[in-house]
């Protein structure tokens, strides 16, 4: 027990070996541990501190690629709009061309139509004008080969020439 009493109740002799003991190994430490360490922490700060600012410049670098990235979108939206409309555009006036070359083709076919229908109907006439002259020349020249006494019997004859041209 006295040898545990010594141990626990210190003596004035082991605490100055003690603290001499620990200011050499402070002193030693200083100048062999101490330094790199600190160099080491320094550097060790200065990567962090690096790294958080080349973190807020990767998320400013993302936030301007996004906005970037949205305006382009936004143009491509609009390039895509104004394309439409110039198809939409391109597709209406070819529609009006076609119609208006429809519209002028069948005012042309209706005016040969028209200038047909009129040159066979003139062709018509002129042949049915044809027919009853000859027909009336024909008629006169047998009136006048027959003689005739009584206008009844001219009445007569004349009623039989026209039914035998009717049935004609």
């Amino acid at each position: 027990m006295v040898l545990l009493n010594a141990l626990l109740t210190p003596d004035l002799g082991l605490i100055f070996w003690t603290t001499v003991v620990f200011l050499i190994l402070w002193f030693i430490l200083g100048k062999t541990a101490w330094n790199p360490i600190t160099s080491a922490l320094k550097n060790r700060e200065t990567n962090i501190e690096n790294a958080l600012k080349q973190a807020d410049q990767a998320r400013a670098d993302m936030a301007n690629l996004k906005s970037e990235h949205l305006q382009l979108l936004n143009e491509a939206k609009e390039e895509r709009s104004r394309m439409l409309k110039e198809a939409k555009d391109i597709k209406d006036k070819m529609i009006t061309d076609a119609k208006e070359q429809a519209r002028l083709e069948y005012d042309k076919i209706i005016a040969s139509a028209a200038s047909e229908i009129t040159n066979q109907k003139m062709a018509a006439i002129t042949e049915v004008k044809n027919l009853i002259g000859t027909n009336a020349i024909d008629l006169a020249k047998k009136v006048l080969a027959r003689e005739l006494d009584t206008p009844a019997e001219h009445q007569a004859f004349v009623a039989d020439e026209i039914k035998k041209i009717r049935l004609n």
